[in-house]
């Protein structure tokens, strides 16, 4: 079994106690000892059955499962995270698999794709459609592969996730998630897990029409800051379209009946107008992003470079000072030897000046 020492396992509760202690027993058989478990004021004794099962307890001081995973990131003193619901949907047997690629330094980031094997009644229909949506809307804004972007269970190294701005207070947080890792460039990695039904004791915090409006509108927000074409072009466009279609009627009103239809016309102009400027205001953002990674990008690499630098001339100096002892160097950097041919030399020289002028 692998030392997960410096692994903490981070659980956002709320009303889990049907699952909470079978999740902490799990992932102690696997090695994972180091559990937080961040309860948002549960009422059925979740925190009771956790702390009982030996998990660190802490009630979160605000609301909401994004609220509760910022807290207790903030908690853990841990070089590496591992995040999942205490539901019950996934299993602590996924746990090496999900923390192999951060201990092999091929990730900074891990997601559990749920899609891989998904048990019977695991999902409805209408989640399996919206969480389809949502994953081609974060690889067509942001270019990524077709992450599973709203899995709960992921892996990822503390010192990655410091980088972040995270915000969301809902179940908006695995997509705010997905997207600071590209906007900081962080590599993300996905596993295949298993993706259990949830016990039918056990009930669901998630409403699917209306967090799942919100996850999308967390996704466009986001895309501000990393996909600024996108985010203001996509209203730019749309008020384009708008306003051609009511020109057009206005044009054809006016050509083929005579008709006018002044405020028609005003407000197509509007329309138009203001597409226009945020297309072109979209456009000068992206430029702005673009040339701003360029920037950030030279930077790592100048500074990745002294570091490099500072390395080499610190091994230069280490192989100076073990030659320079082997030759018998002094703090002047005068051979031992080479000052007793000096002392000749310059006696020599004395004797054929002469004697000093009296």
């Amino acid at each position: 079994m692998a030392d997960y020492g410096d692994v903490c396992v981070l659980i956002p509760t709320l009303n889990e106690a049907a699952t909470i202690g079978e999740v902490i027993d799990g992932f102690r058989e696997q090695g994972l000892e180091n559990v937080l478990v961040v309860d948002g004021d549960s009422s059925d004794g979740t925190r009771d059955i956790a702390a009982e099962r030996g998990a660190r307890v802490v009630v979160q001081s605000g609301t909401g499962k994004g609220q509760a995973v910022q807290e207790g990131i903030e908690l853990v003193e841990n070089e590496y995270v591992l995040m999942l619901d205490g539901d019950g949907t996934y299993r602590p047997e996924d746990a090496p698999a999900m923390l192999e690629p951060l201990l092999a330094g091929e990730a900074e980031h891990v997601i559990g794709d749920r899609f891989a094997d998904m048990e019977a009644g695991a999902m409805t229909r209408l989640n399996q459609f919206g969480n389809g949506i949502i994953d081609r809307a974060f690889h067509f804004i942001h270019g990524q592969e077709n992450y599973d972007i709203l899995s709960g269970y992921r892996a990822f190294t503390r010192e990655s996730v410091e980088r972040f701005r995270l915000n969301s207070e809902g179940f908006g947080i695995e997509t705010e998630l997905a997207v600071e890792c590209v906007k900081h460039g962080v590599e993300m990695a996905e596993v295949p897990i298993t993706y259990l039904a949830r016990p039918e004791d056990s009930e669901t915090n998630l409403h699917p029409v209306w967090d799942g409006g919100t996850i999308i509108l967390t996704l466009y927000r986001l895309a501000k800051t990393n996909n600024p074409l996108f985010y203001f072009g996509s209203v730019g466009a749309t008020g384009v379209a708008i306003g051609g279609v009511i020109a057009a009627y206005v044009g054809v009103e006016w050509f083929t009946r005579g008709i006018s239809h002044e405020v028609l016309a005003i407000v197509a102009a509007f329309f138009l107008l203001f597409g226009v400027q945020l297309l072109i205001f979209g456009v000068l953002s992206d430029m702005i992003v673009t040339l701003h990674r360029d920037q950030m990008h030279r930077l790592q690499r100048i500074e990745t470079g002294r570091g490099v630098g500072r390395g080499e001339t610190s091994a230069a100096e280490r192989g100076t000072g073990q030659g320079g002892a082997e030759h018998g160097v002094d703090s002047e950097g005068v051979t031992d030897a080479g000052s007793e041919a000096t002392r000749p030399d310059q006696s020599t020289a004395e004797h054929e000046a002469g004697p000093p002028d009296r």
